[in-house]
């Protein structure tokens, strides 16, 4: 934004040379008067150009940091559900190595307590494990972990973060691209305003019809590099 004021004071000071600088024609001449004529109206449009450059480059720099907060705040979030997944499942392994224990003490009722204390999801997916008969069933998958219709919902729910926090990364990494394209174009109307001030300071209409005209070409490559940029919402 910085940029961008400094563009807008510049064209106004240089708009205020040259009306200073008209008195010093003749008033007959006209070739001049149409080259003052169209240096007002470059300045005219760079200020607008550039004060919109500078807005959107704003804009996107503001999105693209609140990308990378969420970016943060998710992953924080991830490593705090994968941390959680990790203890339930040393807690169903365990829980189960008890029950495997008991089974083989042949002591029921504390097969029963290790049962009761089975997380449901874990318990249901022991229920059909169970159900394969597993000590006499080598095709049987090793544990109820391994069941297909098993879902760590802890686990699943850090994969979700995960991912969730990497596409906010992408997103701030492109916002930010975006807003240094706006800043590149932003250079590049500042060059315009210095062509333009150049122009002024020949006497002789050739040299100033050409920097002039330079100085056009580079604002119209500059207004079309404004509309192919995307425009962040308000």
């Amino acid at each position: 934004m910085a940029e961008a004021t400094s563009n807008i004071e510049f064209a106004h000071r240089v708009h205020e040379h040259d009306h200073e600088q008209a008195h010093d024609h003749q008033p007959g001449d006209r070739r001049h008067e149409w080259a003052a004529i169209a240096e007002a109206v470059v300045l005219a449009v760079v200020a607008i150009a550039t004060a919109w450059s500078g807005y959107q480059a704003a804009k996107w720099d503001a999105l693209s940091a609140k990308q990378y907060a969420l970016n943060d705040t998710m992953l924080v979030l991830s490593q705090e559900k994968a941390t959680l997944a990790g203890q339930e499942h040393l807690y169903d392994a365990t829980t189960f190595n008890g029950w495997m224990f008991a089974m083989n003490t042949k002591s029921q009722a504390l097969m029963d307590f290790y049962r009761r204390r089975f997380r449901p999801e874990y318990r249901e997916a022991f229920e059909q494990w169970i159900k394969l008969d597993p000590l006499h069933n080598p095709d049987a998958p090793p544990g109820p972990y391994y069941m297909p219709g098993f879902k760590d919902t802890t686990a699943t729910e850090a994969a979700r973060l995960t991912k969730e926090a990497k596409d906010y990364f992408n997103q701030a990494v492109e916002s930010r691209e975006i807003g240094d394209r706006y800043v590149k174009v932003t250079v590049l109307l500042a060059t315009v305003l210095l062509l333009t001030a150049l122009s002024q300071r020949f006497r002789l209409l050739g040299p100033r019809v050409v920097v002039i005209t330079v100085a056009m070409v580079l604002l119209l490559i500059g207004t079309g590099l404004l509309a192919q940029l995307p425009r962040a919402a308000r």
